[in-house]
């Protein structure tokens, strides 16, 4: 029987790092195949986890909730048939729903030997009012049908401001264990441990609750039985700017709120440069709203800068040659060319 782990997260909260540490510290002596689904043209984490000797099979073109769920069922019985692993981990796109990936799997496992062991979402602490404001649809659906929330940057927060966090979370999903810990300060067995206990909570709760898809609350049977509209009648929580109306409107797959770009270049950046392009990112709204870019690019001393960006914050750090150089930027209501300005490609 292989257990599968789904690992969620919105864009930029430290999915690829938790993994990383699940596998170094928790889970080396099992047979573990990854699945990343990225949303975008460019499959970039492959490359940050291949020092790891995990396999990676990247799947760029859209996300599991919407054109790649046919994929998706290919992919996970080729994973089963050809390495037989003990454990699968999903990694899904930043702007998927976890309920749709859910559901993708549960469409699979009826036809194979597998076992839904955990669903985990992993929560930026700091910017986590911010998306629920702005993505409320997508990033409250993964917020509950989490069985396992792990707060990520929690080191960099006042308690009084990590408690507000907690709360805001527990008024979604008031049943899933929170991990609020700074994740140094833990063992991966330990957040392991977590994530594995909290599945039969999470199989009860599927039994007595109604998680409403729409804003993202729990609801009893009979509670949700009732007219819907009077119960949102505040207010349309998709994040959208306008006002809310008939709400079947605003159920919204990735690929109409969400759009990437990415390019794959020769290119070479001096360290310097690649700062003024990820600062710039964060300061003009001429490119759009950024949420996520990420990538590894050759530098002019034959060197690789690998680089990540989300809102506010930036790292560049030195890596393993690739085949070329490459990036993806995620956002909403991008522009292209001012993008290609930017990076100066064509």
């Amino acid at each position: 029987m292989t257990k599968i782990d789904i690992i969620s997260g919105f864009l930029g909260a430290g999915k690829t790092t938790l993994i990383k540490k699940l596998i170094a510290e928790g889970l080396q002596a099992e047979k573990l195949v990854l699945i990343e689904n990225e949303f975008g043209e460019i499959g970039i984490d492959g490359g940050f986890l291949q020092d790891a000797g995990i396999e990676i099979r990247e799947m760029n073109s859209g996300c599991i909730c919407c054109s790649l769920v046919g994929d998706f069922s290919v992919a996970l019985k080729k994973v089963l048939a050809q390495y037989a692993p003990d454990r699968i981990i999903i990694e899904p796109s930043g702007v998927g729903k976890l309920s749709d990936v859910i559901k993708a799997v549960q469409a699979v496992q009826a036809e194979t030997a597998l076992e839904m062991n955990s669903y985990t979402t992993v929560v930026d602490a700091q910017k986590c009012k911010m998306y629920m404001k702005n993505f409320k649809e997508f990033f409250n659906n993964q917020i509950a049908y989490a069985n396992t929330i792990v707060l990520s940057r929690t080191q960099m927060m006042e308690e009084k401001a990590l408690e507000a966090v907690v709360h805001e979370l527990k008024h979604v999903n008031e049943q899933a264990h929170v991990i609020t810990t700074p994740w140094e300060e833990l063992n991966g067995e330990d957040i392991l441990a977590v994530m594995n206990g909290s599945c039969q909570l999470e199989k009860e709760l599927m039994e007595k609750e109604h998680i409403c898809s729409v804003c993202g609350h729990q609801h009893k049977e009979h509670e949700h039985h009732h007219d819907h509209a009077h119960h949102h009648e505040k207010g349309c929580s998709c994040g959208c700017d306008h006002e809310h109306h008939d709400h079947d409107h605003h159920h919204h797959h990735a690929d109409e709120v969400f759009s990437s770009w990415g390019k794959e270049t020769p290119r070479t950046y001096e360290r310097d440069e690649l700062e003024t392009i990820l600062k710039q990112l964060n300061e003009e709204e001429c490119y759009g709203k950024v949420l996520r870019a990420k990538g590894m690019v050759k530098s002019n001393d034959d060197t690789w800068l690998y680089f990540d960006f989300v809102p506010e914050e930036y790292e560049i750090r030195v890596g393993a040659a690739s085949y070329t150089g490459r990036f993806c930027v995620i956002g909403s209501q991008l522009q292209e060319e001012a993008l290609a300005k930017l990076f100066k490609v064509a």
